[in-house]
């Protein structure tokens, strides 16, 4: 039994959700999300909360019933808060630039790093070494962050690059003389 699927999505007021053709649809202040339902899993809006069940009594739909609720708890949590990441660059002439839809980077390349900014995502930066990313999708913003990181991850002997905030780098010692 999935602990996480038999609790109930509350939807909060000011929030609809949908249920049709095997999609359900989201609304709310901040914005419209879908999710393409699936077939081992049966979905029902009753009152002010979303209960997710196993359609049938299968290995395969009890392995989808809690990812499946927690999916949905995204949804609704993307439509009513939002999410944010935060990285932090880390290392000397490394800083970022929000300019529009362009985010520009430099970090020690012989060129500028110019990242657009995907539909749906908003970047701020409130300081060179500091990049906002937020939006409703909470897997947009995570693979947008992914993909920021990944053009100087912090490496462990001086600790430069970029990192997101409250991450541990595990830092090495140097050579021994």
């Amino acid at each position: 039994m999935s602990r996480i699927g038999k609790r109930p999505v509350t939807i909060p007021s000011g929030v609809t959700a949908n249920i049709a053709d095997g999609v359900l649809t989201v609304k709310g202040p901040k914005g419209t999300l879908t999710l393409s339902l699936r077939d081992e899993i049966s979905y029902t809006v009753e009152g002010d909360a979303i209960i997710v069940k196993p359609a049938n009594d299968t290995k395969h739909a009890r392995a989808f019933w809690g990812m499946q609720r927690t999916l949905v708890d995204n949804l609704v949590t993307g439509v009513t808060q939002g999410y944010t990441k935060v990285l932090e660059i880390t290392g000397v002439g490394y800083r970022a630039n929000s300019q529009g839809k362009n985010l520009k980077l430099q970090l020690g390349y012989s060129h500028d790093v110019d990242f657009a900014v995907p539909e749906g995502i908003e970047i701020k930066t409130p300081d060179n070494t500091t990049v906002e990313i937020s939006g409703i999708d909470k897997q947009k913003v995570g693979q947008v962050a992914a993909e920021i990181r990944r053009w100087r991850k912090p490496e462990p002997y001086k600790g430069k690059g970029i990192k997101y905030r409250g991450e541990y780098i595990f830092r090495k010692e140097g050579k021994k003389k």
